[in-house]
Formats: C-alpha cells, structure tokens, sequence
C-alpha cells in the first residue's frame, strides 16, 4: 500500500502533493511502476499532534485525484485515508475501494453505519484519541488484552451493521510510546486470532528514526529492516511511503518462505 498524502504538514512528505492533481497522479504512477498494489490517498495528517479537517476540505482534494487516477490506472485498487462518513460515502462513490479510518469510528458516529451501507473493505484501526491527544493516551493495564478488547468490540458493531471485509491495524504510533510500538511488532500475530488480515503502517515513524536519533527522512533503511520483521510476524499489508524498497523487501521474504 502505498502511501499519497494530499496535505500540508504530513510528517514525511507534507505539501508537496496538495492542490496539484498533476503532481499528485505522478506520484501515485511512480508507486504502481514500483510494484504498489493499493494507493492509499489522505488529505487530513493523522500523525500525532495535527488537528483534523473539515469533511469538505478533504473532499475538495480527493475528489479530482481519485477520478483521475482511476482513469489512467482502471484496475488499481484506492484506498481512502478518512475518518468522516460522507467522505467515506462519496468517495467510494467516485471509484475508490477501501476505506482506511484511524478513528474506528470514534470521530463520526456515522461512519459504521454507511460502511454498512457502502459494502466497501473497511480498515479498523487502534487509536486511543483524536491526534492531538492520542499521545496523552499511553496509558494501558495491559496492552495486548487492552486493544484486543477495543478491537472485538469494534468488530461486532460492525458485523451487525452488515460490515464483514474488515482489515485490521495495530495504529504503531497512535497513543504508544517507542516501547509499546516495539512490543505490538513482536505480537502482531497474536491478533490474527481475529480471523482478518493485518495492515502494517510503521513507515518512518517516530518509533525508527527517534531511537536513532535521525531525521524522518533518514528512516528509510530502519523502516525496511522493520518491514522485514513486521513480515515475519504475519503481517499481511505493508503501508509505505517507499514502494520499490518495501517490494523489494516482500520478494527476498518470499523467497525466505518458500525455500525453508
């Protein structure tokens, strides 16, 4: 999956797609050509400490995005980064295939209901909080037991509204301290007792380059070190804002597998 920030204060890449669907559509053909299965589109940063945007301000960037790149790429499958339900609703609307909510449903109390509606792939995400203060929510009695009670809630309300393509994310850096994200790799596979595939999104993040002491964008050997081991650990989906490094990554792992 990999990753097409439409914003401007994305902690890796901010701004440089944002109001430039040229741009933007070039990036995303450049990932394809890298060997991308899913691009995942956002126009809201959902790093910690951003604050949300408007439902009409997301549309407003995804819309013509969207539209043209399901026109020049027909069979790509687009994955929508929101966690408003008329976004959810109008983009699948206009060709997008998978709806990505960090919130799981805990910032629009609709969302659930129109992912029941719409039939679409739905990603459930861990977040303790909104992004400006999940990292006040570090806090757990025990975490493994803590998100596996937050995730089988989750997924009953969505089963009874109809929602049955559910993939799941640990939400590595929302409301966890370096330590926390580092104890979620170990177990990434302990939570597909869920039945459901996981989607990993640990590109760049605090929890590499801050241990190293290095610069979001110095992260990018840690993050293909952690892929590996995220792999290794059952992990389904890799999010990513480096698509030929992490494919690269998929193919010596596979190769790993099947030659054991």
């Amino acid at each position: 999956m990999g990753i097409l920030n439409l914003t401007n204060d994305s902690f890796f890449d901010g701004g440089k797609y944002i109001n430039n669907v040229e741009k933007a559509v070039n990036h995303a053909k450049e990932m394809i050509d890298d060997g991308a299965d899913i691009i995942d589109i956002g126009a809201c940063s959902t790093r910690p400490g951003a604050n949300l945007v408007s439902k009409e301000e997301e549309l407003k960037q995804l819309i013509p995005v969207i539209k043209e790149i399901r026109k020049q790429f027909p069979d790509i499958i687009i994955s929508i980064d929101t966690v408003w339900a008329d976004v959810a609703k109008e983009t699948i609307n206009e060709g997008a295939n998978i709806i990505n909510d960090i919130s799981a449903g805990q910032f629009d109390d609709q969302l659930f209901k129109v992912m029941g509606e719409i039939k679409a792939p739905y990603v459930l995400t861990h977040t303790p909080s909104t992004p400006d203060k999940m990292q006040d929510k570090t806090h757990y009695d025990n975490i493994f037991l803590d998100m596996s009670k937050y995730f089988a809630e989750k997924i009953e309300t969505l089963r009874n509204l109809g929602v049955v393509d559910i993939i799941l994310d640990l939400g590595f850096g929302f409301g966890k301290t370096v330590e926390q994200n580092y104890f979620l790799l170990n177990h990434i596979e302990d939570f597909k007792t869920f039945g459901f595939p996981i989607l990993t999104g640990i590109s760049r993040k605090t929890m590499i380059h801050k241990p190293l002491a290095i610069t979001p964008q110095q992260a990018l050997n840690g993050t293909t070190f952690l892929h590996g081991f995220a792999l290794m650990n059952k992990s389904n989906i890799l999010r990513v804002h480096d698509v030929k490094e992490a494919k690269e990554c998929v193919k010596l792992f596979e190769l790993i597998e099947n030659n054991k």
